[in-house]
């Protein structure tokens, strides 16, 4: 019995924040589809401004129950610019938690709402996230010969030329890495032999379509590419071995005490354009990055395990740029569930938003 209560209070630390945050959806999208329509008359640039900012509505409120509620310890190796950017975001991908780093840093530049994402095309089947991520400028890929070049650029210009502010996040792996999936690892250090690139031990091979095809269609619309390396601190066995990283779920449920953030800034203009360039440019990134987390996990130094090389600051995110928004997407959906009607209304949202939105991302990939 006691054991029983014992993992009955474990899973409610994750099903009390994710009942949360997917159970004020309906009553997000509600308020977006009101200003979609309020929108068609006004410019498009307009109707984005306010996008971004119910956005970073609910974002603020996810990164409330990632960041806050789990009382994780964000520490940042390298200085994030204090004014606001168009950027590329490219880093190391390991976990679904990654996904959330991503809104950490930007909600630290006041840019979360700006944040979209490149994601792999089984994504856009999610009920109201996957649709609602495209129309937010997301883009969803395929991998290999199947990867649709034409859609992606229209996807971007699209963005681009009405002048959205841009916080593209790409993972160049592909796919994630987990020191357990030993065959994944193997095919990925195989492929870059073959191509003579250098092996890579903590990450897989980066593949460069996907970013070269963004930092091309928006070259005049950037500032700066982000190369961001992750490490999530607990993942190393006390026999020395890495260990995959959390999960979300794992992540609420407080499992990872401390994410470690290496952050460095290239400036655009010395981004290589030609595509042979690109892809050597991008592979010595992944080869800092692979050395940063040999570092961080192999050091023989005790004083300098689970660190990256350098100083690392500590950035504790105040519950004035979150809970407000906890506050205020808790309110619009309280009175849904409180009447027949709302609930009726709520059931409805989730049922025609996820079929509408199944038809939106394969009308308009």
């Amino acid at each position: 019995m006691l054991l029983s209560l014992v993992v009955h209070t474990y899973s409610l630390r994750y099903w009390l924040p994710a009942t949360i945050m997917l159970g004020t959806a309906p009553a997000y999208l509600l308020s977006w589809g009101a200003w979609r329509l309020l929108s068609t008359v006004l410019p498009t640039r307009v109707y984005h401004k306010l996008d971004d900012r119910l956005y970073c509505i609910y974002q603020s409120m996810v990164l409330f129950f990632f960041e806050n509620y789990t009382g994780v310890e964000v520490v940042i190796y390298g200085d994030i610019p204090k004014n606001k950017e168009n950027v590329i975001y490219l880093s190391n991908h390991q976990c679904t938690a990654d996904w959330i780093i991503a809104d950490m840093l930007a909600i630290r530049q006041s840019a979360l709402g700006h944040v979209r994402y490149v994601l792999k095309d089984g994504l856009k089947w999610l009920p109201l996230y996957g649709w609602y991520f495209s129309q937010h400028g997301g883009t969803y890929v395929k991998r290999s010969a199947k990867f649709n070049e034409k859609a992606m650029k229209k996807k971007l210009l699209t963005q681009t030329q009405c002048g959205a502010p841009m916080y593209l996040v790409i993972f160049p792996e592909g796919t994630r890495y987990n020191p357990e999936l030993k065959n994944v690892i193997a095919d990925s250090q195989a492929f870059a032999s073959k191509e003579g690139l250098a092996i890579l031990r903590h990450t897989l091979t980066p593949r460069m379509k996907a970013s070269h095809i963004a930092l091309e269609t928006m070259r005049g619309h950037l500032d700066a590419v982000y190369d961001i390396t992750v490490a999530y601190e607990g993942t190393l066995k006390t026999a020395g071995q890495r260990k995959p990283a959390p999960s979300m779920p794992e992540f609420l449920c407080k499992e990872c005490p401390r994410v470690h953030i290496h952050f460095d800034r290239v400036d655009i203009k010395e981004i290589p354009p030609e595509p042979v360039f690109f892809r050597r440019w991008l592979h010595e990134r992944f080869e800092i990055k692979d050395r940063l987390l040999t570092d961080f996990y192999e050091s023989e130094d005790a004083d300098k395990i689970c660190k990256f090389p350098g100083e690392g600051k500590p950035s504790p995110l105040n519950l004035s740029k979150t809970l407000p928004s906890v506050v205020i997407l808790g309110g619009l959906t309280l009175p849904l569930l409180l009447t027949e009607n709302g609930r009726k209304l709520y059931v409805r949202t989730w049922v025609y938003g996820t079929l509408l939105g199944w038809l939106w991302v394969n009308v308009f990939p």
